[in-house]
């Protein structure tokens, strides 16, 4: 894979954490080898709906080593831990063991615990359990599946349906439409890291929760609440993620089991999922089904869009769909209807995998919008840049800042588009493959959460940053040590960062792209008065044209210096700072008092598809990005190019095959759930507009994480096109689709 940067900063400073990677130094839970460890193994449900009538453990407690099988019938009462878009802090609202009922195909019905992961594994094998088997849905188009209008089934204004002028009038009468429905299957995040916990108490009854999460503090209250305790009894600590993507944005569902298995048998305790049970005990995006209109005039302006949307779920949750709420976003329409249903299935509750909602929602508006380029017989990048919007559509406020049309115009410069032959079909490469170029646009709201910063400078120089924020192999360390170093005129070296550690810091979840522009604000604000504290004690010192933070504390005589930050989004009130210590998610976005505040990319791909076996190939992508200034380059490049990865793998390889007969995912392993390798990969160009948001913040910066992929799998669907002159609306997209 070859990579480039134009037009930006320099490279910048190299990852903070790099250097620990990869000597293996980093440590992840499942490295957790503490003396006395126990070990666990889950027993998983083989029916994918009704209730346990018996089971027999008695064969597993015979295998050597074995401590203790927990089941419903013997681990005791313990609370729900509530579903997060509930009111509560997990991933679902069903906990396994708490009952004899089974909600879906995989659910936890046992735990052992053993002296060995070998023996745990085992005997989890041969726990006997009986079923009574009840009627379930396992996809969207089961004869029972029953779609749900989301706005009379969740009634609050941000499920609501979102609409603006008379777009079933102005469709009536556009004297151009398209009519067009588009599938996307169920997908299935796959960190390196798989989920792990450890629990351990201590002699004073303190429980200590080592676990990979993006949010540390909704652990800490869920779990708390689950086994009726104090929330400062309960500490979690996560430094350091191998990849999270929404699957561990939450409460999981088997970690106080671990926690009541530790405190009964007065060990610390560890489990780690297989990759099988990550498929069916933690949350996945969804399968959904589009269909977007769309009205233009004969001149190529937009003039109407209608975009509704059905979005799977679980029987037991309802798990919203908001993808209209960037397709209304996209371009400036001044009519338009998104609609989204709800569909219950009998899965556990599907959640936030990347872009989760966005990636899906720009798959079909912006395969829609080619369609309606060639309907008219204009270029897709003409039409796009003739169709942008100078505010908001829905609110009518100003963003905050909107460049998708540099994004448009630079992109093409660098892709050069303009040797583009319009007719699909008419491009081809000296090896006779097809080649074709496709463009699509993606957006993601810049949103923002509370958080409250310590940054400490010490007489040896080297600074203590405490602030709440996770660190997922996105760059959050890098970008905050970037950014304390040059407030203090520290080298990056000596800053310490504490992350995703409840003793340290609140924790807010870290997800929807709002890390960066959360965690940055306060640090900086911190150092910044850190700096002016040292300044007003340093004497004669304090007038030297580029003193650094150490010299002023050292002529100020102190054996250190510290200062505090608390930074909300526009318009939250200090209350918000409640929900924050509370472990309860408080971000805002992206409508604010005064504007309405987005990221935005825009992606040009070239594919090349084999005659013969009609494999489809990506040798080149570029992609340009608004994403306000760019706090740490290196890190922003690898967030896009891993988002380009993702965007391949989600339009050509990933699928979560269900199967319709037991329920549950067939593929539920790495060798089946098919992901792009290096060498699908080809170059990646990516460059960023750089202009800061300051509007948003004073830094100046907006989310890009979750942005980067949003609009790949719609580039490429729109360049397999333009190759072969055959629409496909279906992801991911099949060899035999060519066929």
């Amino acid at each position: 894979m070859a990579t480039t940067i134009k037009n930006t900063p320099r490279a910048g400073t190299e990852r903070v954490d790099a250097h620990d990677k990869v000597r293996g130094a980093t440590r992840y839970a499942a490295d957790d080898v503490r003396p006395g460890l126990l070990h666990a193994a889950l027993v998983p449900s083989r029916i994918a709906r009704g209730r346990i009538t018996d089971i027999d453990s008695a064969a597993a407690q015979r295998v050597r080593g074995v401590r203790a099988v927990l089941t419903h019938e013997n681990i005791g009462a313990f609370d729900s831990g509530g579903f997060l878009m509930g009111g509560g802090f997990g991933f679902q609202s069903v906990y396994p063991l708490r009952s004899a009922q089974i909600a879906y195909r995989g659910q936890s019905v046992a735990m052992v615990v053993a002296d060995t992961l070998e023996a745990a594994r085992e005997a989890a094998a041969l726990v006997a359990v009986a079923y009574e088997a009840a009627p379930f849905v396992a996809t969207l188009d089961a004869p029972d599946a029953e779609p749900l209008a989301q706005t009379a089934v969740l009634p609050q204004p941000m499920f609501a349906d979102r609409r603006v002028g008379d777009p079933e009038g102005a469709l009536a009468g556009a004297a151009v439409t398209v009519d067009l429905r588009y599938t996307l299957p169920a997908q299935h995040q796959n960190p390196m890291e798989i989920i792990a916990t450890v629990a351990e108490w201590d002699s004073e009854g303190v429980l200590t929760i080592h676990e990979p999460t993006q949010n540390a503090e909704g652990v800490r209250h869920g779990v708390a609440k689950q086994l009726g305790l104090d929330a400062a009894r309960v500490r979690v600590r996560s430094p350091s993620l191998g990849g999270g993507f929404g699957q561990k944005n939450s409460l999981q569902s088997h970690t106080a089991l671990v926690a009541i298995a530790a405190r009964t048998l007065g060990r610390p305790v560890k489990l780690v999922m297989t990759r099988a049970q990550l498929f069916h005990n933690a949350s996945f995006r969804p399968a959904s089904r589009h269909r977007v209109r769309l009205g233009a005039d004969r001149h190529g302006r937009l003039l109407a869009a209608i975009h509704e949307i059905d979005q799977q779920t679980s029987r037991h949750d309802l798990f919203p769909s908001m993808g209209t709420e960037i397709t209304s976003r996209l371009y400036g329409i001044d009519h338009f209807l998104g609609q989204e249903r709800l569909v219950r299935t009998d899965v556990q509750t599907p959640g936030y995998m990347r872009a989760p909602f966005e990636h899906p929602a720009a798959f079909a508006f912006e395969s829609a919008i080619d369609e309606m380029a060639y309907a008219l017989d204009r270029d897709p990048v003409a039409l796009r840049l003739a169709n942008d919007a100078a505010a908001d559509p829905l609110t009518g406020k100003p963003f905050s800042s909107r460049h998708v049309n540099e994004c448009l115009v630079r992109g093409s410069e660098m892709f050069g588009w303009a040797r583009r032959t319009m007719a699909p079909g008419s491009m081809r490469a000296p090896d006779g493959s097809q080649v074709g170029w496709g463009v699509a646009i993606g957006t993601y709201k810049a949103a923002m959460a509370p958080a409250i910063a310590t940054v400490r400078l010490r007489s040896n120089g080297t600074v203590r940053v405490a602030v709440g924020g996770h660190e997922m192999g996105q760059g959050m360390r890098t970008a905050i040590a970037v950014t304390v170093a040059r407030a203090l005129g520290a080298p990056v070296a000596a800053v310490e960062i504490l992350l995703g550690d409840t003793t340290a810091a609140p924790q807010h979840l870290t997800a929807g792209s709002w890390g960066t522009a959360t965690a940055l604000p306060p640090v900086q604000e911190a150092a910044q008065r850190l700096m002016d504290d040292l300044r007003q004690h340093a004497g004669a010192a304090a007038g030297e044209a580029g003193v650094t933070a150490l010299a002023l504390l050292r002529a100020s005589g102190r054996p250190h210096a510290e200062a505090e930050s608390r930074r909300r989004a526009p318009g939250q009130p200090e209350q918000v700072f409640g929900r924050l210590t509370g472990g309860l998610p408080a971000a805002a976005g992206p409508v604010y008092p005064d504007f309405v505040g987005f990221s935005f990319i825009a992606h040009f791909v070239e594919v090349r598809i084999e005659p013969t076996t009609r494999r489809i190939r990506v040798p080149r992508v570029v992609s340009v990005a608004d994403c306000g200034i760019v706090a740490s380059p290196r890190t922003a490049r690898s967030q896009v190019e891993g988002g380009v990865v993702w965007g391949i793998g989600a339009a050509l390889r990933e699928v979560s095959e269900v199967d319709p007969r037991y329920g549950g995912f067939l593929n539920a392993d790495l060798a089946e759930y098919v992901l792009p390798v290096a060498a699908d990969i080809g170059r990646i160009e990516v460059d960023f507009v750089g202009k800061p948001d300051t509007r948003l913040n004073a830094l100046g910066v907006k989310g890009l994480g979750e942005v980067a992929m949003v609009g790949v799998a719609p580039a490429i669907v729109n360049a397999v096109f333009h190759a072969t002159g055959k629409r496909l609306r279906r992801l991911p997209l099949m060899l035999e689709d060519l066929l």
